[in-house]
């Protein structure tokens, strides 16, 4: 029975059999057990697309893969990459780790190899847990410069709704009641890099 639910309802092909399973059993997960409404990115069909958004908790990185038609590259903190246990799943979905304290340029231009071999990168511009009580912290530049260098879609995304704000692990399993709200590809909204960057920073402020 639950086998069958979780064929329903997975969406993207990750390009391994028992990796589309676990991409159905987050949606299931997603939608049943945190309430998500069911909601597609506006991401294009194929070809190259920078994804930003919001970063409040752990759960967000499953949010944003069950709201996804295609496999999202995430750029993650190196030490998370790491993690025990985790990172052969984080290898198998394509995690770009980022080196924070060391040479974070790596990380850029491994998403730029992506971004010029069609695939989806996802970054949250704030480049760790930002709440919205926190002191203002702008955003990096990382994914606008992404955007303009290749001439791709710069898609936000609002996260909202997570009751385990905070939260690494916690988050994931506090039953939340999670929202998305999308907007229009910046990149077709904003020219510039200065332009890119002011809009970006309305948005996940």
């Amino acid at each position: 029975r639950l086998h069958r639910s979780v064929m329903r309802h997975r969406r993207t092909d990750w390009g391994a059999g028992w990796m589309n399973w676990l991409d159905g059993l987050n949606r299931l997960f997603c939608e049943r057990y945190h309430r998500l409404a069911p909601v597609r990115l506006p991401l294009p069909p194929e070809g190259p697309a920078v994804l930003v958004a919001n970063h409040v908790s752990g759960l967000d990185p499953l949010v944003l893969i069950a709201a996804a038609d295609r496999p999202l590259r995430f750029l993650i903190a190196r030490e998370q990459y790491y993690r025990f246990g985790l990172q052969w799943l984080f290898r198998a979905v394509g995690c770009i780790p980022v080196d924070r304290a060391g040479r974070p340029e790596r990380a850029l231009r491994e998403a730029y190899a992506a971004l010029r071999a069609g695939e989806v990168v996802a970054i949250f511009p704030h480049g760790r847990i930002h709440l919205p009580d926190d002191p203002p912290r702008r955003p990096k530049g990382g994914a606008a410069r992404l955007a303009l260098a290749i001439g791709c879609p710069l898609v936000p995304a609002i996260i909202t709704g997570v009751r385990g704000v905070g939260r690494i692990v916690g988050a994931v399993f506090l039953r939340s009641r999670v929202k998305l709200t999308l907007h229009e590809d910046l990149y077709r909204e904003a020219s510039g890099y200065e332009n890119l960057m002011r809009r970006l920073e309305e948005l996940l402020s």
